[in-house]
């Protein structure tokens, strides 16, 4: 549990930030509400008695810095991150606090790596970003299912979404990452980002029971092509999306996601089934769970909270799989996530212990 420490969370009253708030809370930290809407932080604010508010735009770096005073870290969960991204870590380099983002978009992400590497290093400073659904999930269970394998020669990450009612902030993200790419598609090919303009091709994938098999789009590429290629020496990296889920993001008038219970989850379910190959050896892993936007929640404030207590791999800019201990960190959000070993990659990992990966259950 948290020791009362204050944890900044900028977009606090957006879909996902309500999420983050509330976890923080249950597990002990104080939420500072950040954002630039005075009315709607006031609004969060009489939800939560006794929290904090401070207003705070990216337009302004003055303001984003009165608003970090005092604060352990941030959690960005503001988007488009293309716009957001930069001036919160320039901010808690300024500050000199760890910084955490949920952000799915891969140029954004990009970004990050790209342009403060090196001075998170020298400060000594921890930058985690995409540590959410998109990106840090998917990065944490291809890093545990690689167990002691420290190359590969494919990794694919399969996305089984029921359906996929994507919010306001997750619609508005959707069209800068299209501008920024002039409207081409992207995948991660030949150990590079490389974009096109090929077709998405339709097809078959294999999910563990009761999901089965499921018509997936091909090539549907999400952040874990940024995450994973930050660490991991594998030259191809492929991401799927459930058909079904595909159109409901595309659909011309796309409705916010509904809650359906008292957390504020909607119905929505999920499984991510990563498989990894090495020469003629597959090793598979997969977690199911409800809400990809509430999960993404636990993924952050976990990644918080084992930077505040020094369970890290270094500094710096890092994606989840590279800074944290991923079977631990899986283990420690086990009440939000089921997770399935594969009972090849089990036999597989006899012959090469790895503490506590073992310990998963086995479809």
């Amino acid at each position: 549990m948290g020791s009362g420490q204050t944890v900044a969370v900028f977009g606090a009253y957006g879909h996902t930030g309500r999420f983050v708030v509330a976890e923080l809370r249950e597990r002990g930290y104080v939420p500072l509400l950040l954002g630039r809407d005075q009315d709607k932080l006031r609004a969060l604010a009489q939800t939560h008695p006794g929290l904090g508010v401070r207003q705070a735009s990216v337009d302004d770096p003055a303001s984003i810095d009165r608003a970090l005073e005092g604060v352990a870290a941030v959690i960005n969960c503001a988007g488009p991150f293309a716009a957001t991204a930069a001036p919160m870590v320039e901010a808690a380099l300024r500050a000199g606090i760890a910084y955490v983002d949920v952000a799915a978009e891969i140029e954004a992400n990009l970004d990050t790596f790209a342009h403060f590497a090196e001075r998170a290093n020298a400060a000594g400073t921890v930058v985690v970003p995409a540590m959410a659904f998109y990106g840090g999930l998917g990065d944490l269970l291809v890093t545990t299912a690689m167990g002691d394998w420290t190359t590969a020669d494919e990794v694919h990450v399969a996305y089984g979404l029921s359906s996929w009612r994507p919010t306001g902030g997750t619609v508005a993200s959707g069209v800068v990452s299209q501008q920024r790419r002039g409207g081409r598609r992207v995948r991660y090919t030949g150990g590079h980002v490389e974009y096109h303009d090929d077709a998405l091709p339709t097809v078959q994938w294999h999910f563990p029971a009761p999901l089965g098999p499921q018509s997936v789009i091909a090539e549907f590429t999400m952040a874990d092509i940024v995450t994973i290629a930050s660490h991991l020496a594998v030259p191809e990296i492929r991401t799927y999306m459930t058909a079904k889920a595909a159109a409901e993001l595309s659909a011309p008038y796309a409705s916010a996601p509904d809650a359906v219970d008292e957390r504020g989850r909607s119905a929505q379910t999920f499984v991510v089934d990563v498989l990894v190959r090495s020469g003629g050896t597959e090793r598979r892993l997969a977690a199911a769970g409800q809400d990809i936007y509430a999960v993404s929640a636990p993924l952050a404030v976990e990644a918080v909270a084992r930077i505040l207590t020094g369970r890290t791999r270094g500094t710096g800019v890092a994606s989840a799989g590279a800074i944290f201990d991923a079977p631990d960190f899986l283990r420690a959000i086990s009440s939000h996530l089921s997770l399935h070993l594969s009972p090849g990659y089990a036999a597989d990992q006899r012959s090469r212990p790895r503490p506590g990966v073992c310990s998963m259950s086995r479809r």
